[in-house]
């Protein structure tokens, strides 16, 4: 665990650098906003593909081998969007790294493989951990090669430097990295990935926490991809002030879920702690558009990343206690694309609404969907209800 902690946190500490510059980078190629999102959704799309793949392939032949080839697919992506000198070339970069992205997928998959079912949510905090470690780090550096000019961000040097954290990352992976899934337990590789989507939809309880779990991911998504733009415009920021902000919410994400998760998950219990992330960041979102000043942003920016920080692990550790041992890739990888397709639609709908009826609208319209997830979530409180039955622990 902590050497796939080392790999994760240094493959995210790229993917941090570059996510906030991306804004100012697609402007700086003359991207109306809505373009702009659908330039942030671009890599999601092609993950919503990839990830049942990459999960169900590492089911069949274990999860190294998928990291190593996600990590070496996300070298090739930061190269290419390194030396883009138009817009079409950001597009297909990401492109490039959203059908490798199998490796968050595969990790958690990793951490099914090496946790027992009563201690998975702290798994997954750990994942989530890393995801916090990454945007301290990584929003910080990128911040600071490009600069706090929003006409002229140098997102070059970061492209560079994700690159070279992904090439670390793959080193160490294929170093020090062993398998957690024994040959035994492998399953075979079933019909397609439209037949693993089937499979999983049919089961009532994972069908309902994946429905959860993309209106979450919506919500958040557009209020990720449409902030640089939104600061821009509210306070005059460039990315050396986005990147900053990102750090800090990184620094709430990674405390909420690499110190906290694990001792709220047991006091009390993944459902409950879902549900109130869930309030907070209904909180968050309704509190940015009210922001005149740093004070509540940064309030409204910490709601948000303890918000993440308590429902990611919460519904990701529901999600995989109603998978069987074989199938945790499949399923996990089924997971990652309805989070894929969140983020290729709630970007798109946010840059709609932001160029449509203002830069606050998306927010506001993200905190009315998460208080309706928030009454409908309810029901996971009451496990008697057929569709949040006991955890199915056998293959479908």
């Amino acid at each position: 665990m902590p050497i796939l902690f080392a790999i994760v946190v240094t493959d995210l500490i790229g993917f941090g650098i570059v996510i906030p510059l991306l804004p100012f980078y697609g402007e700086h190629f003359g991207a109306s906003p809505l373009v702009v999102t659908l330039l942030m959704a671009t890599y999601s799309l092609f993950q919503l593909f990839g990830a049942p793949f990459w999960g169900r392939l590492s089911d069949r032949h274990g999860r190294r081998p998928i990291l190593l080839v996600s990590l070496a697919g996300s070298v090739a992506g930061y190269l290419w969007l390194g030396a883009a000198d138009a817009l079409w070339m950001l597009f297909a970069a990401r492109a490039v790294q959203g059908a490798c992205a199998g490796n968050i997928a595969a990790a958690q998959a990793y951490v099914s493989d090496v946790t027992t079912p009563e201690n998975r949510a702290k798994g997954m905090g750990m994942i989530g951990a890393a995801f916090g470690i990454g945007f301290i780090i990584g929003p910080a550096l990128g911040g600071t090669l490009a600069g706090a000019d929003p006409a002229a961000p140098d997102v070059a040097s970061a492209a560079w430097l994700g690159a070279a954290l992904s090439a670390l990352a793959f080193l160490g992976a294929a170093l020090f990295l062993k398998e957690s899934l024994p040959a035994a337990s492998r399953g075979t590789l079933r019909d397609g990935r439209l037949a693993a989507l089937s499979r999983v939809l049919r089961r009532p309880a994972l069908r309902f926490l994946l429905l959860l779990f993309f209106a979450i991911v919506f919500a958040f998504a557009g209020m990720e991809t449409t902030f640089a733009l939104w600061a821009m415009r509210q306070f005059g920021w460039g990315a050396a002030q986005v990147g900053y902000l990102m750090t800090y919410v990184g620094v709430c994400s990674a405390l909420m879920q690499g110190l906290l998760i694990g001792r709220l998950t047991r006091r009390f219990g993944e459902e409950r702690l879902l549900l109130a992330g869930v309030a907070a960041i209904t909180l968050g979102l309704a509190a940015i558009p009210l922001s005149s000043g740093l004070a509540l942003l940064v309030i409204a920016s910490g709601l948000l990343a303890f918000g993440m920080g308590m429902t990611q692990p919460a519904i990701n550790s529901l999600i995989s206690r109603r998978a069987a041992a074989s199938e945790q890739g499949e399923v996990m990888g089924v997971a990652q694309s309805f989070g894929s397709l969140a983020r290729i639609v709630g970007p798109a709908f946010a840059g709609l609404l932001f160029g449509s009826f203002g830069r606050n609208a998306p927010y506001y319209a993200g905190a009315a969907l998460m208080a309706l997830v928030f009454v409908v979530g309810l029901r996971l409180l009451h496990p008697e209800l057929p569709s949040l039955a006991s955890p199915t622990r056998r293959a479908p």
